[in-house]
């Protein structure tokens, strides 16, 4: 049954990544892309991999469809016919796919126990300590919300003064201009 909402969410998820590209209504394309990060938070949870779920949620459902939104309060919602090919952002993308491929060519294996990564510190989070001691369900939500805690704490300070700082970018002339009236 699992493996059955696994396929159905990898195909939902296949589904809505293309209607984003193909989208000329940006805003249509916004709320599509909102559904694909709710649908990937539902991949993360059946994973269980809830830390991963809450940030793709928060994140990719909630802050960035926030910030898209009040962008296209400014830029409008459809999207300017241009029939041109542009390769600086295509070159742009090639470029750092190759040194992307490049820094991953003298990697450990994938799964080699022997690798440096697995041979210090990861033994120990991954080892019965890590269970004990936080009584988490996965190593993950171990390591992030309990041995990271402060770091996960101030990365979330750290979207929340983003979110602060476009709402205050983003703000109208005249919503400023009645503020100031107030004052």
């Amino acid at each position: 049954m699992i493996l059955l909402i696994e396929a159905a969410l990898l195909l939902l998820a296949l589904i809505t990544a293309v209607a984003v590209v193909r989208l000329k209504n940006l805003f249509a394309a916004t709320i599509v892309l909102a559904i694909y990060s709710l649908v990937m938070a539902m991949s993360w949870t059946i994973m269980q991999a809830l830390d991963v779920a809450f940030t793709e949620a928060a994140v990719g459902a909630g802050i960035s469809t926030i910030l898209l939104l009040g962008a296209l309060v400014h830029v409008g919602s459809k999207e300017a016919p241009d029939e041109r090919l542009n390769l600086a952002p295509l070159l742009a993308v090639v470029l750092t796919g190759a040194l992307l491929i490049y820094g991953t060519l003298d990697m450990a294996p994938l799964g080699d126990p022997n690798a440096p990564v697995h041979q210090r510190v990861s033994a120990y989070y991954a080892g019965e300590a890590s269970h004990h001691r936080t009584h988490a369900p996965n190593v993950v939500t171990a390591v992030l919300a309990s041995y990271r805690g402060f770091d996960t704490m101030f990365e979330t300070a750290v979207i929340f003064t983003a979110g602060a700082g476009m709402i205050l970018l983003l703000r109208r002339p005249e919503e400023e201009d009645e503020a100031e009236g107030a004052a």
